[in-house]
């Protein structure tokens, strides 16, 4: 039985990283939906439904990209409630500026005035009080 079932799975995608989100989420969708509405179950039957199509589909390229895409919006996600993170930790010493040409993130220390902030990124010159 197990030999059929992993030679009936060869060639298919299987279970990723966006596959593993849509279940946790499509999970909570569920609870939710058990509380308050029935349209949330229904979300929540589509979104396994879907998760079954991915790990079950044989285009793996697709899949993938997908995949990929998920990933590389979680990295972004991550690096800017961290970013934010770190903002919150520092506003006592640092002020934290945008460059108005290229909007790059500058870090200037607190009490030093009005000064003129250089940007690193494009040579842009701008003034600002810390």
């Amino acid at each position: 039985m197990k030999e059929r079932l992993r030679h009936w799975m060869s060639g298919r995608y299987g279970m990723d990283k966006f596959g593993q989100f849509i279940n946790i989420a499509a999970m909570i969708v569920l609870i939710l939906g058990i509380l308050f509405s029935e349209l949330l179950v229904s979300i929540a039957f589509a979104a396994v439904l879907y998760q079954n199509f991915r790990m079950f589909s044989r285009k793996t390229g697709a899949r993938s990209r997908e995949n990929l895409a998920f990933i590389s919006m979680q990295r972004r996600l991550k690096a800017r409630f961290q970013s934010a993170g770190q903002q919150t930790r520092q506003r006592k010493t640092h002020r934290f500026y945008r460059c108005p040409s290229c909007k790059q993130q500058l870090r200037v220390p607190k009490g030093k005035g009005q000064i003129r902030l250089t940007c690193p990124n494009c040579k842009t010159q701008f003034e600002r009080k810390s």
